[in-house]
């Protein structure tokens, strides 16, 4: 490496990973713009957008945005969201009602994944930049509309992938781009979701394909993600194996939902909602308007999803990548490997489950023909520290140089959930699908 020995690299990215960074020269950046506040609107007032882009927003950006509509179709969950938020922000179930009369600079979408293209779409044609939650949508034909839709329009559509915001992610990268281990030829990639997390992927509306587009599209997209900025290069084709093996109608015994189901004292997956007020107050005080139950059971009939996955990933600029997701883990977490012709990158890293967790992340680089390293970097709060650094890069500093290249468009989102929808595809043909294939775009062997 130019200037820096590998050991003072480390220490001086280490800070940067950890956000030990002067903020004078982002908050001079931002003053640009200082004293015209942004007008935001939100649709979908689930758990995800009342706790994540609701209440944090509005009390971290006062300052700079002033929050204009909330939007959803359950009316109780609506209101209660504006209470949990605060502010009295106004409440519309009419989405077109609220874009016209409240003409906002910035929609957020966090609606069922199925939806986000239809709010993403009409949104830019309103008016507004859009910035939606992960997966983009769910499958090609709505991601070409959302690709159609920005070129018409000429509004901006920001993907929220936080996980290339956490500093232990950011530091994988940092050490790839170095140069250190070489030219990157294969990624090794297993994702752990515990009998906890995991499971309640099945107990939700992402149980189902047409809703969610399957852990394929809703949770993998955020590895693929990881996997296309890590790399920086764009995945060319899928083969992809997969079933539905331990949840759905593979139960010893099944029932509506857990707090209604004669099993409850003898279901390892028993879980108790009452325990969790906001839960109650958000989703089970408003079940009268639409059916939903969060507290579904993870063995009904009607899942269709797939518990356990296994795919081979072609980049365009010839990496190779092993990937699975498993989600009856014992514990949460991750291991991956990047092979390179100078060296090695490992790292497991344990979120949650039976085995104890250290307070910090661990990189191992092993060097060939040299000396191994390790790189802790410290725990943060809300997946590895990356929600509130994504969500200060969006509203606080939206034109700070973005060194890491962290930000992510549309086209982003695009390669994330095209993984996955060509891993569906794979598994219907039992053959490997070509993700150029799919839309108009053409993988690129390096990034633009």
């Amino acid at each position: 490496m130019n200037n820096l020995n590998r050991r003072d690299f480390i220490g001086k990215t280490g800070m940067a990973a950890a956000g030990i960074l002067g903020s004078g020269a982002l908050s001079e950046v931002f003053a640009t713009t200082a004293g015209v506040k942004k007008k935001v609107a939100l649709i979908g007032t689930g758990s995800r957008g009342t706790g994540m882009w609701g209440k944090p927003v509005y009390e971290e950006f006062k300052d700079v945005i002033d929050y204009v509509g909330l939007c959803d179709p359950n009316e109780g969950r609506l209101k209660y969201a504006q209470s949990y938020i605060g502010g009295n922000i106004p409440l519309y179930q009419d989405f077109e009602k609220m874009m016209k009369e409240t003409k906002p600079d910035i929609l957020i979408v966090t609606t069922v994944d199925a939806t986000h293209s239809d709010y993403i779409v009409r949104g830019m044609e309103l008016g507004a930049d859009v910035v939606t939650e992960k997966p983009m949508t769910t499958d090609e034909t709505k991601c070409q509309a959302i690709l159609d839709a920005e070129r018409r329009t000429g509004k901006k559509v920001t993907v929220t992938f936080n996980y290339r915001y956490s500093p232990h992610r950011q530091k994988i990268y940092e050490i790839i781009h170095s140069g250190d281990i070489g030219e990157i030829t294969s990624v090794d990639f297993h994702w752990y979701l515990d009998v906890h997390h995991g499971a309640d992927y099945f107990r939700r509306w992402h149980r189902l394909v047409e809703k969610g587009g399957s852990l394929w599209v809703h949770k993998a997209s955020h590895h693929f993600d990881l996997l296309n900025w890590w790399l920086e290069s764009e995945p060319e084709s899928i083969y992809a194996q997969g079933d539905l093996q331990h949840y759905g109608k593979n139960g010893p015994f099944r029932g509506e939902n857990c707090r209604t189901c004669p099993h409850k004292g003898e279901c390892d997956f028993y879980w108790d909602i009452t325990k969790r007020e906001q839960y109650m107050k958000l989703y089970v005080e408003n079940e009268k308007y639409d059916g939903y139950h969060r507290d579904g059971c993870v063995f009904r009939d009607d899942v269709n999803i797939w518990d356990k996955h296994a795919a081979t990933i072609h980049y365009a600029n010839g990496v190779n990548v092993s990937y699975s997701l498993t989600t009856y883990s014992p514990y949460e977490g991750y291991r991956i490997a990047f092979n390179g012709t100078k060296g090695r990158i490992d790292a497991w890293i344990k979120e949650s489950g039976a085995m104890e967790r250290p307070h910090y992340d661990e990189i191992m680089v092993n060097y060939n023909f040299g000396e191994v390293e390790y790189i802790q970097i410290p725990q943060s709060a809300g997946h590895g520290g990356g929600d509130k650094r994504l969500r200060e890069k969006i509203f606080r500093y939206p034109e700070r140089e973005d060194k890491f290249r962290q930000s992510a468009g549309s086209r982003d989102g695009a390669m994330a959930i095209l993984v996955g929808v060509a891993a569906r595809k794979s598994l219907d043909s039992g053959m490997p699908v070509k993700i150029g294939d799919l839309t108009d775009l053409t993988p690129r062997a390096k990034k633009a």
